[in-house]
């Protein structure tokens, strides 16, 4: 079941003049799908040109569906407890933020073909621009940037993305 966070509807994402356009949903217990949360991605990315705003690329779009593939099973298959994703959209990117009760940092192994899993951190850390990992009280939030020009000169100056801040889990509140 999706619990959305700070009761905005699916179709309504959030914005603000400083963070763009954002969106977030939390899953309780046992209740976290990535299936959903790709889902919740789709609908987020859909809604993009309803506000004025150009269209997400193609390729970004499948790049971030990765990524939210690979955050939400870690967050699934590593961590007991709730969990939840925040998507922000700004002019230079978009921020997808999963959140988690394990305080165990996540491990980016080195590529290897003969290894059945394991991959994801890999191809999360890929595809990103960059991967920040902030701890929590009772967990962490993993938060992956992909700039919405991929194409920038790799010497370029770093992304500003907007401050995604901390996800407080609680036992009555999930999110706040």
């Amino acid at each position: 079941m999706v619990i959305p966070l700070m009761k905005q509807a699916a179709d309504e994402p959030g914005t603000d003049e400083q963070d763009g356009l954002r969106c977030g949903a939390v899953w309780a217990d046992g209740a976290a799908c990535a299936v959903e949360a790709r889902r919740a991605l789709q609908a987020f990315l859909a809604y993009v040109p309803c506000t004025g705003r150009t269209p997400v690329p193609a390729p970004l779009a499948i790049d971030a569906e990765l990524v939210v593939s690979e955050l939400v099973t870690n967050a699934i298959r590593h961590a007991p407890g709730p969990c939840g994703m925040i998507l922000r959209l700004w002019d230079e990117g978009l921020a997808i933020t999963v959140w988690d009760t394990s305080a165990e940092q996540p491990v980016v192994k080195e590529r290897d073909g003969q290894r059945f899993g394991g991959h994801g951190m890999h191809v999360v850390h890929t595809v990103s621009a960059d991967v920040a990992v902030a701890p929590l009280g009772a967990g962490k939030q993993i938060t992956a940037y992909l700039r919405t020009a991929p194409d920038v000169a790799p010497d370029a100056a770093p992304m500003s993305p907007p401050d995604v801040g901390t996800v407080a889990v609680t036992d009555a509140n999930p999110a706040a």
